[in-house]
């Protein structure tokens, strides 16, 4: 009786409370390593929105059948709706004020025009912030695609 109720626990949590995520690539690094394995809580948000700074699971295709946790994206949040993100000289700027961001660790250069978040989306990117603009996965994601926070 008591491996069916563990069973039935360690089904039910890591199901539909956490969801184990596998960092795929370097574009979290040094925060977060290549092939690292983490958990997302699937119930972090629901008594708030997702906060500026957060690390969270994002999936970027819609919800099938086919879908896994494994595909889902890991992704700081660096924009909240309504606001404007800018990079330039290697630095973020939010609705114009230069953004602190004291996790990242290597030299930026990326420069790109202003960005505006729609009222339920956020601006996602990764922490390695050395890599080119353009081979990093970023942009905006809808709050329904913020599968959670991550919790390890």
């Amino acid at each position: 009786m008591r491996i069916l109720v563990l069973v039935v626990v360690c089904f039910v949590v890591f199901k539909f409370i956490l969801l184990p995520i596998r960092v795929s690539g370097i574009s979290m690094e040094p925060t977060y390593h290549n092939h690292a394995v983490n958990c997302v809580n699937r119930l972090a948000y629901l008594r708030h929105e997702p906060q500026r700074g957060d690390v969270v699971a994002i999936r970027f295709a819609a919800e099938d059948s086919f879908s896994t946790p494994s595909e889902m994206l890991m992704k700081r949040i660096i924009g909240l709706p309504g606001e404007t993100v800018w990079f330039h000289g290697g630095h973020v700027y939010i609705n114009g004020q230069l953004l602190d961001e004291p996790y990242l660790k290597n030299p930026c250069d990326w420069e790109h025009e202003a960005i505006q978040c729609g009222t339920n989306q956020y601006y996602v990117v990764g922490d390695n912030r050395s890599m080119p603009f353009t081979y990093h996965t970023q942009g905006r994601a809808y709050r329904e695609q913020i599968m959670g926070k991550l919790f390890l």
